[in-house]
C-alpha cells in the first residue's frame, strides 16, 4: 500500500477518497496499477498490466494545477527546469509526465503554461529480475562483463532489468565470486536509479555513480574524467551521438551496458550506427526480452 499512498497524497481530498475506497474495495488493483492519467475535462484513467479502468470522475484544470503545486512542495518556480523537461520525479522515484502549452525562446522551452495532463508512473523495483541473463552478461573468465545491449519493445521491462543488474554487478556476486565494479550511470530521464534531492530512490548498487537530467554523450564523458567507472549504464541510446559517446566509452576501456526500443535483428539494423558497433564487435551481445 506505501507504493500508492506515496502517490495519494499529492490529490486533492476528493480525488484522494475516489482512490482509497477503490483500492480498499479490490485491493489486488494496488499491485496492477503501472500509471494513472489525468487530463483536464476527462475521466481519470487507470493504466493495469492488462486493461485500461476508467473512473467515473472528470478531473478539473483547477485541481490539476492543485497536484502540481504538491507536487513541487508549493514552489512551482523551483522545479521550473524539471517541468521544461516534461516530468517531475518524486519521493519514491515515481515519475510524472506533465503537458501543456509551451513557452519557447530562442528554440528552448522556458516555461509550461496551462498544464493540462499528468501522467503518474508507478516505479517499482523487481529484484533479482536480471537473473536469468546475468550469465549472458558476465563473462566469469575475465572477472568483467561483455558489452551489452538489452532490446525490447516500449513497456517490456528493459529499464527494470537494467536497473537490477546494475544493481547486481555493483554489488558483486559472492555465488560466484563476481567483485563489485564501479559502475556509473547517465540517468537522462531520471528514470533508472529516480533521484529525489540527490538521493537514488532505487537501488542501483553501492558502487555506483549517478548523473542525471544530461544526454548521454555529455553524461558519458563527465563520468568516464570524473569517477572512473569500470562499467557504464544507460537506457534507450538511439542517436548518433549516443553511438558516438558509446565509442568513447569502450575506447576508453570501459565496459558498457546499454538498452534500445527494438523487437528483432531487424529493428538494430535499421539503426545502421548502432549495427556498426555489433559488426565491429564492439558490442558483444545484444538480448532481447
Amino acid at each position: 500500500m506505501k507504493i500508492i499512498d506515496d502517490i495519494l497524497r499529492y490529490f486533492p481530498n476528493k480525488i484522494y477518497q475516489i482512490f482509497s475506497n477503490l483500492f480498499q474495495e479490490n485491493i489486488k488493483l494496488i499491485d496492477e496499477v503501472q500509471e494513472i492519467r489525468m487530463r483536464a475535462n476527462r475521466p481519470i484513467i487507470l493504466k493495469l498490466r492488462e486493461r485500461d479502468l476508467m473512473l467515473q470522475y472528470n478531473i478539473q484544470q483547477s485541481e490539476i494545477l492543485q497536484i502540481v503545486e504538491r507536487i513541487c512542495e508549493n514552489s512551482i518556480y523551483a522545479y521550473k527546469n524539471q517541468i521544461c523537461e516534461g516530468f517531475v520525479t518524486v519521493q519514491g522515484g515515481h515519475r510524472i509526465g506533465i503537458t501543456g502549452s509551451c513557452v519557447i525562446e530562442n528554440g528552448k522551452i522556458i516555461n509550461v503554461k496551462y498544464i493540462s495532463s499528468l501522467n503518474f508512473r508507478i516505479a517499482r523495483e523487481i529484484l533479482n529480475c536480471s537473473t536469468r541473463i546475468l550469465r549472458e552478461v558476465i563473462d566469469v573468465e575475465n572477472k568483467t562483463i561483455f558489452n551489452t545491449i538489452i532490446v525490447a519493445p516500449p513497456g517490456k521491462g528493459k529499464t527494470t532489468v537494467l536497473r537490477d543488474l546494475i544493481r547486481r554487478l555493483s554489488n558483486g556476486i559472492d555465488e560466484i565470486n563476481f567483485r563489485g565494479k564501479v559502475c556509473g550511470v547517465v540517468d537522462e530521464r531520471g528514470e533508472i536509479a529516480a533521484m529525489y534531492k540527490g538521493v537514488p530512490q532505487n537501488d542501483v548498487g553501492i558502487r555506483t555513480d549517478i548523473i542525471e537530467n544530461v544526454d548521454k554523450y555529455k553524461g558519458i564523458h563527465m563520468l568516464i574524467r570524473t569517477m572512473a567507472p569500470e562499467i557504464v549504464a544507460c537506457d534507450e541510446i538511439g542517436s548518433k551521438e549516443d553511438v558516438e559517446a558509446i565509442h568513447y566509452a569502450l575506447f576508453s576501456g570501459v565496459k558498457g551496458i546499454f538498452t534500445m526500443h527494438g523487437r528483432n535483428i531487424d529493428d538494430i539494423k535499421n539503426n545502421r550506427q548502432i549495427y556498426e558497433l555489433i559488426e565491429n564487435r564492439e558490442i558483444q551481445k545484444v538480448i532481447f526480452l
